[in-house]
């Protein structure tokens, strides 16, 4: 019995050919993408239609989910998900310590949400902000396979950490299919401002139906355009007022 409790509370999984205990990162991957594709539909309903109730759903699993996974990934509802999803395709296996680090910082941000969020609804920007970070994050472990928090952990410990997803915590070289010449710079450059500059036109220039988004925008926009907007609202009252004198 005794034994069978502490198999439990050792993090991650033993296998042959690792000198330390791993996590299987596709199915980490997966439940990423998952959790990213559920958080931007909850960001988008809270923020732009001002429905919360999906919101407050989601963080609720959020939070529950990366609790899971810092004491045993292996019963986490998202990385079970996942584990269905690419049960096929062959484990990459990476450092358990680094991922439970990693997330750690997640469920660190995850609590504050769920109080200020879930329990005492209190949203500001600075609490939609975090909650775009965790989007950022989750999509650039699942899209990208960057664990931000592993690299954190190089930072924090004495000890680096070893397989790393994509070999990235191991020196190595990078190979000619990696690298860019100019016209791959230049389109990869061109295409990241229109991206950029269509977030930025989504937020400040579509018409925002709630308090939120619409602080969002005004915080997002620039000095002449806030005057702009400020000259516009005083000839749309000045109108107003002199329609009411006739």
């Amino acid at each position: 019995m005794r034994e069978k409790i502490k198999e439990f509370f050792a993090y991650g999984e033993k296998v042959e050919g690792y000198d330390v205990r791993v996590v299987n990162e596709r199915e980490a991957r997966a439940g990423a993408g998952l959790l990213f594709a559920f958080g931007i539909i909850a960001l988008f309903n809270s923020v732009a239609l001002g429905h919360v109730l999906f919101t407050k759903y989601f963080i609720t699993f959020f939070t529950l989910d990366f609790l899971i996974r810092v004491i045993n990934p292996s019963y986490a509802p998202s990385l079970l998900i996942g584990r269905f999803f690419v049960r096929n395709q062959k484990p990459e296996y990476v450092g358990a310590t680094q991922k439970r680090f990693a997330w750690g910082l997640g469920l660190l941000l995850a609590i504050p949400m769920f109080y200020t969020l879930v329990i005492h609804f209190q949203p500001t920007p600075i609490k939609v902000f975090i909650c775009v970070l965790c989007l950022l994050l989750l999509i650039s472990e699942s899209a990208f396979s960057i664990c931000v928090g592993c690299m954190i952990y190089n930072f924090v410990y004495k000890e680096k950490a070893t397989n790393c997803p994509g070999g990235a915590c191991e020196i190595r070289r990078i190979d000619k299919i990696q690298t860019f010449n100019t016209g791959q710079k230049i389109i990869a450059i061109v295409f990241s401002i229109l991206i950029t500059y269509g977030i930025y036109s989504f937020l400040v220039k579509v018409e925002n139906k709630t308090f939120f988004m619409q602080k969002i925008s005004l915080m997002m926009m620039s000095d002449a355009e806030l005057k702009a907007l400020e000259e516009k609202q005083y000839q749309k009252e000045l109108k107003e007022f002199e329609n009411d004198d006739f």
